[in-house]
């Protein structure tokens, strides 16, 4: 199939490549020149702004927004709407607030836009490994987009949707509501994970209990949990190649950022009034960090730059 892919970031630039390889025809833009050139020499048609990204490609269109939730999304969004015609569609793979969904397909479709929200999870590790995929909006329109949601899914034959990575969740927004949650899980998930080996971590300090002072092997714990463990998991191999490089973590501060999905799942929480202490522990965590990091903030900074290549904030 023929799409272009706005925003060519981290997962832009792999989505558009994982296309690529499975013989899909991506015209791509984004505001950095040089990601545009990249991509270009790898066989994508790269467009100089919006509007000759629409013209590059033909009706019916599919335009794939990779940017950052919030402001630059939104008007990206309305931009597209005001240069697509009647039955192309827009596919926001951020990480929106999912009522931003809802509120935009409503808008586009006063003009016959059609829109998608896919809730993308994969990290700079989703070109080799695949994503998965978590899609909002009309089912005629994600079976239209299906060729796509399939390359970039880990796949397999013979499987179910699900089963190769990819699920159509229901309405618009939905696909987001639901990333939205699992976001949320991988916070606990992360903490969880800091917080144990941030014992094991004090174990070996001078000044712990003489009964139990053990001068323990990080790595090589994390790398035993993941072999034949209840607890293992992709989170805990990446947290195993962090600590074997570097036990003591010393290339991060602990300063932990959050994305807003951990956020906007505990307002929902709260809407619902479902009990989710765990998920808000995770979250206000990340908020002490940012004041007095410890050993465990160190870790999930590396696993968060481990499977998203996010960078710790520089701190003057």
């Amino acid at each position: 199939m023929q799409l272009g892919v706005v925003g060519l970031g981290r997962m832009g630039s792999n989505i558009a490549r994982r296309l690529m390889r499975k013989g899909h025809d991506c015209v791509v833009y984004d505001i950095n020149p040089s990601a545009r050139t990249s991509l270009a020499a790898e066989g994508a048609r790269p467009a100089e702004g919006l509007a000759a990204l629409v013209r590059l490609i033909s009706a019916p269109r599919i335009i794939w927004v990779m940017l950052p939730a919030g402001e630059i999304t939104e008007a990206a969004v309305a931009e597209l709407g005001e240069q697509l015609q009647a039955d192309d569609t827009i596919i926001d793979g951020g990480n929106s607030f999912f009522k931003d969904d809802a509120r935009r397909a409503k808008t586009l479709a006063k003009r016959g836009i059609h829109y998608l929200d896919v809730g993308t999870s994969g990290g700079v590790w989703g070109l080799e490994r695949g994503f998965c995929l978590m899609v909002g909006g009309e089912e005629r329109i994600f079976e239209r987009a299906e060729p796509i949601l399939e390359a970039l899914s880990p796949g397999g034959p013979g499987l179910s949707r699900a089963e190769q990575g990819y699920i159509y969740c229901g309405a618009p927004g939905s696909g987001h509501f639901v990333k939205m949650v699992h976001n949320a899980v991988e916070y606990g998930l992360m903490q969880a994970y800091a917080e144990g080996f941030d014992i094991l971590h004090k174990a070996g300090a001078a000044d712990a209990p003489r009964d139990g002072r053990f001068d323990l092997n990080l790595a090589e714990v994390a790398e035993v949990w993941r072999h034949g463990s209840v607890i293992s998991s992709w989170l805990l191999d990446l947290t195993a190649l962090a600590l074997r490089q570097d036990q003591e973590l010393s290339a991060f501060s602990g300063h932990v950022e959050d994305s807003g999905e951990g956020r906007w799942s505990l307002i929902t929480a709260i809407d619902q009034a479902v009990s989710a202490p765990v998920l808000a522990a995770a979250l206000f965590a990340r908020f002490r960090s940012r004041g007095n990091s410890a050993y465990a903030d160190k870790l999930l900074s590396a696993m968060r730059h481990r499977f998203g290549g996010h960078l710790e904030p520089k701190v003057d």
